[in-house]
Formats: structure tokens, C-alpha cells, sequence
């Protein structure tokens, strides 16, 4: 994978590899969104200070540098509005799973959807992937919209999957296979 890693979904947005350049931009989103952000991510409480997102991009940085994941900003019109990445990549099975969260003003502007798709198309094209999933809570309507719309197979939910602040929460499952996925939806 490559260390300047720039994707082009659109003329006004883009996924760049997660840098230190990001860190107070990216801090900044985070604290601004915290609450909005809190009801399904379960790692807001970890993340108060910059230094805990400087210290998140030197270890995203490194897990990038082994090939065990890769995560990106998701840049519109010149503003980091988000992040998305493939988790726990599976080289032995060519296989991964995306992750992904906006900041509620960039919510219903087709964002997330063109982002996906973008870096879908890279894990099949350029990684090799044979299957990648999407996980979300059954009740994150927002998120599940994004599989639902991109054609992946719903498969099942795993249960009691993450510890959210107080109380587990399901997973639903998703999973696009390379031989399914139509890159024009």
C-alpha cells in the first residue's frame, strides 16, 4: 500500500491517508461532533485531547506500515468531514472490513455512499479483496443505508458484537463479494 495514498471520488472529494497534517483539523470535527458522534462510535471518551488523535494517526500510521488496516479522511470541498477504512484485513482470505463515520453537517449529501464505493473499489481492484463487510447497529438507520444502497447482502447480526459505553449492541452484518459488486450502483 502506498504511503501517499490519495483516492478521487469526486472533483470536490477525496480519501488521504490519515497524517499528522490532519490531527487538529481532525480533532476539531471529533470535539465538535462529540455527542452526535457518541450515540453509535464507542471510542469518543478515548479521544478528549489532540494528542489522543495525534497518537490514534501514529498508530493508524503504523498498522498501515504492517498491512493490518488502513485508514483515511474523507476530505469534501476542501474540509475533513469524515473518516472511513478497511479493520482487520485479512490477507490469507482476502478479506476486510470497512469503518466509517461523518460529522452530522456533512449528513444527506450522498458523501459516505461515493466514499464506500471509492474505496470498495480500490479493495477489490488494487488490494485483491475477494469479500468486504460492513458492520452497523441494527437501530443506526444512517449507516445501514449505506450497505443497503450499494448492494451488499445482508447476512445476519451478530449479537451483543460491541460494548457501547453501558450496554452492548448488535451487529448487522454485510458483506459484498468482488464476483457481485457493480461499482455503477
Amino acid at each position: 500500500m502506498d504511503d501517499n495514498l490519495l483516492l478521487r471520488a469526486e472533483n470536490y472529494l477525496q480519501l488521504e491517508l490519515v497524517d499528522q497534517s490532519h490531527a487538529a483539523e481532525l480533532f476539531a470535527l471529533i470535539d465538535g461532533n462529540r455527542e452526535y458522534l457518541k450515540r453509535w462510535l464507542p471510542w469518543l471518551d478515548n479521544n478528549r485531547y489532540l494528542q489522543n488523535t495525534v497518537d490514534f494517526i501514529t498508530f493508524s500510521r503504523k498498522q498501515f506500515a504492517e498491512s493490518i488496516s488502513l485508514t483515511m479522511v474523507i476530505v469534501y470541498r476542501g474540509k475533513i468531514a469524515g473518516v472511513i477504512g478497511f479493520h482487520r484485513v485479512d490477507w490469507v482470505n482476502h478479506s476486510t472490513s470497512i469503518g466509517y463515520w461523518l460529522g452530522e453537517n456533512y449528513q444527506g449529501k450522498g458523501i459516505m455512499t461515493k466514499a464506500c464505493r471509492t474505496l470498495i473499489d480500490y479493495g477489490f481492484d488494487r488490494l485483491g479483496f475477494n469479500r468486504i463487510e460492513i458492520r452497523c447497529a441494527p437501530g443506526n438507520g444512517k449507516s445501514r443505508a449505506i450497505p443497503e444502497r450499494l448492494g451488499f447482502v445482508e447476512e445476519g447480526t451478530l449479537r451483543a458484537a460491541e460494548w457501547l459505553y453501558d450496554h452492548y449492541v448488535d451487529h448487522v452484518v454485510y458483506a459484498m463479494l468482488r464476483t457481485d459488486w457493480n461499482p455503477a450502483r
